[in-house]
């Protein structure tokens, strides 16, 4: 089997510029023959070098506002033909089609259009043809040729070159060949996304997915589990868009957390400062406040014992004092849409904190796909960006809510949307004061969330509780009244609920006998 291969001759055309000036000076240094198309080979003779149009050697020009200008014979049969094999150096020499050992290509920037909002037809004319066509070419024939489809690869194949007397080896071509697969399998995932949502195609017959690597991860949720993260090029502000400051790596859980974290506090957006504290991907404390350090003070006082070594998400840049709070106790990341000078060095000292800005809060309303492998497929949905306002809110109880139960409701509401189901959340002024999350029972649930502000009292020095005087957030129905029971019982006032059950009327009985208030959504928020 063929090993090392030498370079003789370089087809180069790109999109993106960066970095091929130099490179195709290296590869000249090295005597390897450069074709090139329209604008790259402009740019490459601008800059001095030795340069032959693929028009020449095809003997047609560039056509059809460049639709057509590398399927042609001269440049695939270069791509394509086995050097080993007699026909096919037959068929070579009877038709004038000399051998291309290096293609150096990246794609029109179609995912970039579509992120800029182009319209359709401007979409379709940044599908690149040509260039995929002749990647799967030269990727096929990696035992002769070497395909380029990275920025990042060119000092890595140059490196190899260094090595190996200007020759690549078999393994690094594979390398280099498997890359160049998964490059057209994303393109043609983004086109394909890009087309169903277009078209209107909530469900289309064939569904791809694609990333790029943005992290090998030490393991996965468990040591004895790999794990890699990967980035889906949707640019949306977030954990995978972020710029560490300082820290560790971020590890698999790391990343699970942080997200769940960063997308609830950007539920509160523009309003009030919030902050909002994940522990295994729940909530153990969220709250606004006057300020980004009020905020966090309130949403630890709901579970200081769960806040250990969490996830803190801020909607603001964070500030000194705010920091110089968070690292009183151990906390595994801190992101937030920017940092101060002054903040930054409060978490100087702290070595093993990861610190992650991301200059914006992703937009909770975005219509965003989500998916999860299970047996054999995938399950794939939207997003769930549900919301609710006061307008939505059908009062069933005898008494109507007040309007600082209203706000508060609203407040627990958006909450209770980033819980694991069964999900009950207990809110006051602004902050959480129970949560109780992914049990089998809702009533278990209700429980749990007394129990954890039932602690918390004790531990703050509390006469009270702080679900005396509280709202309650259900993100599904009650399917018995027990649980509204329960919420009496521990000194909530109103409770908001989807609604929806086969027994509403005793759950509506059971408000009413306790006088609470409660309000209707009809929408859930499962979360599993």
């Amino acid at each position: 089997m063929t090993d090392l291969v030498s370079l003789r001759r370089a087809l180069i055309s790109v999109s993106d510029k960066t970095g091929v000036v130099e490179f195709a000076r290296a590869l000249a240094a090295r005597g390897v023959e450069l074709l090139s198309t329209g604008g790259t080979s402009a740019l490459l003779r601008e800059a001095g070098l030795s340069v032959r149009d693929v028009a020449d050697v095809t003997g047609f020009p560039e056509m059809m506002d460049g639709r057509v200008k590398t399927l042609h014979p001269a440049v695939h049969g270069g791509l394509l033909a086995l050097r080993d094999n007699a026909e096919h150096q037959t068929a070579m020499a009877d038709h004038g089609i000399d051998p291309i050992d290096l293609l150096v290509v990246n794609l029109y920037p179609f995912e970039a259009t579509v992120a800029k909002g182009a319209d359709y037809d401007t979409c379709i004319e940044n599908i690149d043809i040509g260039g995929p066509a002749m990647i799967r070419a030269a990727a096929k024939n990696h035992l002769f040729v070497n395909v380029v489809v990275d920025v990042e690869d060119y000092a890595a194949l140059l490196t190899e070159l260094d090595a190996n007397d200007d020759r690549t080896s078999l393994a690094f071509r594979q390398r280099l060949a498997q890359t160049a697969y998964a490059r057209t399998a994303a393109y043609d995932a983004a086109v394909s996304t890009w087309m169903a949502a277009a078209l209107g195609e909530a469900a289309p017959r064939r569904r791809a997915f694609a990333g790029t690597l943005a992290q090998t991860l030490r393991y996965g949720e468990n040591p004895h589990q790999s794990a890699a993260f990967y980035t889906d090029g949707s640019g949306r502000a977030g954990v995978a868009t972020a710029k560490q400051w300082q820290g560790k790596e971020l590890s698999y859980n790391n990343i699970n957390d942080t997200d769940a974290a960063f997308e609830l506090v950007a539920e509160f957006g523009g309003e009030a400062p919030a902050c909002a504290i994940i522990k295994h991907a729940n909530p153990c404390g969220v709250a606004t406040g006057a300020t980004l350090l009020e905020a966090y003070t309130r949403a630890y006082d709901c579970d200081r014992t769960s806040a250990f070594g969490g996830i803190v998400a801020l909607n603001r840049p964070l500030d000194a004092a705010t920091a110089e709070e968070i690292a009183r106790i151990f906390t595994e990341v801190v992101i937030a849409p920017g940092a101060d000078e002054a903040a930054m060095q409060v978490f100087a000292a702290k070595k093993n904190l990861r610190l992650l800005t991301t200059g914006a809060l992703p937009d909770p309303a975005a219509p965003i796909l989500t998916f999860r492998q299970v047996g054999g497929g995938f399950l794939v949905q939207g997003k769930d960006n549900g919301r609710i306002q006061l307008a939505d809110l059908k009062v069933v109880t005898k008494r109507a809510p007040t309007d600082a139960e209203l706000a508060d409701m609203l407040f627990a509401w958006r909450v209770a949307k980033h819980v694991k189901s069964n999900a009950i959340v207990y809110v006051k002024d602004g902050a959480t004061v129970g949560v109780g999350a992914g049990q089998m029972s809702r009533v278990d649930s209700t429980r749990i969330a007394a129990r954890k502000a039932e602690d918390m009292a004790e531990a703050l020095g509390l006469a009270a509780p702080l679900t005396r005087g509280c709202v309650a957030a259900s993100d599904a129905f009650f399917p018995f009244a027990d649980g509204v029971e329960v919420l009496a019982a521990v000194g909530a006032t109103a409770v908001i609920q989807p609604g929806g059950s086969m027994r509403d009327a005793e759950v509506i009985a059971a408000a009413d006998a306790a006088g609470l208030a409660m309000v209707f959504t009809s929408m859930r928020h499962f979360r599993h």
